[in-house]
């Protein structure tokens, strides 16, 4: 065996990640708002690039420029940019501040009777109640932190507990329904028993044992149980939490125009891009500046490359809509029952590109229909068999288990293995196990806790 050093030269072939295909990959992931900023990010770096605003003769049409300079790579051929005269709009003019739980809480604390020493221990209350509008901290705490008695401070929580939303400040969940129910005069001692101590018994529908344990009958029991389910447990989610609204911008609307399913992209929320009208005159200089020259010719490249990744993506996002469209139509046209299963590889062979592709194009992409507004992922879904050979989608596989339980007798609720016979009569295949997970993912109770008396 010989050991030692030697120079080689082997030819290989490998695939490269060049810069601007990276960012080709990244603008196709980018939502609209995550494009916008972007965009302006790129505005404020490259002095080529410009948001158009009014066609000017003397400005360059970026069009032309990629025409001459004769790049016409083959994934670009397709396109060709159609800015349209759309104002362009800011989320700013729609947004409004909401209001807080706290803040309401505080207006009511300062037109309350509550005075100085009353009124600052409240407004420490008010203070330690979270979102859902619970108190955080024992009244022995908060009794410690203002210095002073446990008294004085339970006086003023129970001045606080009679605000609204009714329930509010409560430490417990048995004492926010406690409050709600004696706010409107309907708290009786059979119904504080129960929630003092058998709040359990009824979430998991013993309307049995809790009517013998009480002494009264089935009905009653289940006519306090239907009271108990119109309070509020979090009489605080009503209220803005203060934190950011997150806006969903849609990508791509689809209009159904004389029977017709028409998809069109979003481009208003976009800038439309074009070469700034001083690339001119530093063009007409840079044939005496070396530095300059190369400076313009990168920041250029730069700007044709953006621009098409954009037209890239808008294409790209166009056709897998379209393409979804079209195999979902009876999903538009009848709703979740007919939602089919779909793949990503599906879509990839059927507009020629590879399934990550796909998939960077529906991840975080919205669509505005007749049917509402889905994320683009909504249509692609395992399933089950149907009888036709064809895949249901477990989204409509739920949409018809909810319609099921819907219409069924609330007094015999449909067992789960009730429901497997009931989707076979449908010629839907699916398992008891199945039909379990799915009614769990609604938040829909079992048969045993639904049934009513």
């Amino acid at each position: 065996m010989k050991l030692g050093y030697e120079l080689t030269i082997e030819q290989t072939q490998k695939l490269s990640m060049t810069p601007e295909l990276i960012q080709a990959i990244q603008i196709l992931q980018f939502n609209n708002q995550e494009l916008t900023d972007y965009v302006q990010n790129e505005l404020l770096e490259n002095p080529v690039l410009e948001a158009e605003k009014s066609y000017d003769a003397q400005e360059v049409d970026i069009r032309e420029k990629i025409r001459e300079a004769d790049y016409e790579e083959e994934s670009f051929r397709q396109w060709e940019y159609s800015p349209d005269d759309d104002e362009d709009y800011t989320y700013e003019q729609y947004v409004s501040e909401e209001e807080t739980l706290t803040d309401y809480l505080f207006m009511q604390l300062q037109f309350s009777s509550l005075k100085d020493t009353r009124a600052a221990i409240g407004r420490y209350i008010i203070e330690a109640v979270d979102d859902n509008g619970y108190l955080t901290l024992s009244v022995q705490e908060i009794s410690e932190a203002m210095d002073v008695s446990v008294e004085l401070v339970e006086e003023t929580l129970n001045f606080i507990q009679t605000f609204d939303p009714i329930g509010v400040a409560a430490r417990n969940l048995k004492e926010c329904l406690i409050i709600q129910l004696a706010s409107k005069g309907l708290l009786t001692d059979e119904i504080e028993y129960i929630i003092e101590n058998m709040l359990e018994d009824l979430a998991d529908n013993k309307i049995s044992y809790i009517a013998k344990t009480l002494g009264i009958k089935n009905q009653e029991v289940q006519q306090i149980a239907d009271l108990i389910r119109t309070l509020e447990p979090k009489p605080g989610r009503m209220f803005s939490s203060g934190e950011t609204v997150r806006y969903v911008v849609p990508d791509i609307f689809v209009d159904r125009i004389n029977g017709e399913y028409v998809v069109t992209n979003n481009d208003t929320s976009m800038p439309k891009l074009m070469v700034s009208s001083y690339y001119n005159k530093l063009s007409a200089e840079a044939d005496k500046d070396e530095e300059l020259n190369k400076y313009l010719n990168d920041r250029f490249n730069a700007a044709v490359w953006l621009i098409k990744s954009i037209e890239q993506r808008k294409q790209t996002i166009y056709n897998v809509a379209s393409a979804v469209v079209r195999y979902q139509q009876q999903f538009f046209d009848k709703g979740d029952k007919y939602l089919k299963t779909l793949t990503l590889k599906q879509i990839a062979d059927e507009i020629g590109v590879h399934e990550s592709t796909v998939s960077r194009s529906i991840n975080g992409k919205y669509m505005q229909s007749p049917r509402g507004v889905f994320e683009l992922k909504y249509f692609f879904s395992s399933g089950v068999s149907g009888g036709d050979g064809t895949g249901v989608s477990s989204n409509s596989v739920k949409s018809i288990i909810r319609e099921i339980i819907n219409g069924e007798d609330p007094r015999k609720p449909y067992s789960d293995q009730d429901m497997v016979e009931l989707l076979k009569a449908r010629d839907i295949d699916i398992s008891r196990r199945t039909v379990a997970k799915y009614r769990e993912g609604m938040n829909i109770l079992s048969s045993s806790k639904r049934r009513r008396f």
